[in-house]
């Protein structure tokens, strides 16, 4: 009888799953895990981005970049589609406020108020209904800086995302400098949350601006080495000029891996090919599709191909409803 009690309460016990990213692909992923029931969601958001309004406010107030954790947030939201239209609305009437994002403003006057970012995140979430909650990798500040092969060394998140140039030399080694410590530590709810993970799913994202600076925190790629938990990589699609230029599903994993200092259990990898005007867009950035050049078992890793493009639109993302269904799935 004691037994079968077990067993009921251990198929009705929900599944913890903890993503790592930040940007626009943990918005997909979290848009698509929030519908699904068994599931209970933890987001580990990176804390570098620089660009546009967070970039502003990072610089204006001293404040932690509040976009990614913003996408997050509206992701998880019972309220998405109205919280997306909202919060992510650009003010042009004031000039003060120019070029702002309503709800990087709205965090930022939050994590004031509650006297600490975290804090004002968890406010966030309450006000939005969130499914799930939201964490900052570190609450310490720091700037991500990035040596290529060509002997330059490029300051900030938002200048190594976006390159200046029609060349620029390949990515080599990747840190954070601390703004006003000897080093950056991780938020330790992210260490528990990794912990007591049942599974972790990684990306999609830009592998060394949005991915990789969360395992760049000190404590983060200790917690994921000794963590039993499997870790799934979802593959990105489309290459990025500047950053992953040429790179194939093995490059992808195996530069992953190089941070996280273990193997990945599975990578997810989307198998349909953006035609058309999608495609020419691509084209134009000098991006291209990954080639999948590894399949089944390799190596201890089972690399699974399925379409999961959204076909919508102009850009190359995973298709949010495909992905879900797919994860769902494996955790079946």
């Amino acid at each position: 009888m004691e037994k079968n009690l077990e067993l009921i309460f251990n198929m009705q016990k929900k599944q913890k799953i903890v993503t790592i990213g930040g940007g626009s692909g943990q918005y997909v992923l979290l848009s698509g895990l929030r519908d699904i029931k068994k599931i209970d969601i933890t987001a580990i958001v990176s804390m570098v981005d620089s660009g546009g309004s967070t970039g502003r406010l990072r610089d204006e107030f001293g404040i932690l970049p509040p976009g990614d954790i913003l996408k997050c947030t509206i992701a998880l939201s019972f309220y998405r589609e109205a919280a997306r239209q909202i919060l992510q609305k650009r003010f042009a009437s004031n000039n003060r406020l120019n070029g702002h994002v309503a709800g990087n403003m709205l965090l930022t006057i939050l994590s004031q108020y509650t006297g600490s970012f975290p804090e004002g995140v968890k406010a966030l979430g309450e006000a939005m209904n969130i499914r799930g909650r939201v964490l900052p990798v570190t609450t310490d500040k720091a700037t991500l800086v990035a040596d290529l092969d060509d002997g330059t060394t490029l300051y900030g998140e938002g200048v190594i995302d976006v390159p200046k140039s029609g060349r620029r030399g390949k990515i080599i080694k990747t840190f954070l400098v601390p703004h006003h410590s000897d080093s950056i530590n991780v938020y330790p709810p992210v260490i528990k949350a990794i912990e007591e993970a049942d599974l972790i799913i990684i990306g999609p994202g830009d592998l060394y601006t949005s991915i990789t600076p969360n395992f760049l925190v000190a404590g983060v790629k200790e917690a994921l080495k000794n963590s039993k938990s499997k870790i799934i990589y979802i593959v990105n699609i489309m290459t990025k000029f500047g950053e992953t230029d040429d790179f194939t599903v093995k490059d992808f994993i195996l530069n992953l891996e190089g941070f996280l200092g273990r193997k990945i259990n599975v990578a997810i990898v989307n198998s349909k090919k953006p035609k058309g005007k999608m495609a020419k867009e691509y084209e134009k950035q000098k991006a291209g599709f990954v080639k999948i050049d590894v399949a089944g078992n390799w190596q201890g890793r089972k690399v699974i191909r399925r379409d999961l493009l959204n076909t919508k639109g102009d850009l190359a993302r995973h298709d949010a409803k495909k992905l879900a269904n797919f994860i769902s799935q494996l955790i079946d």
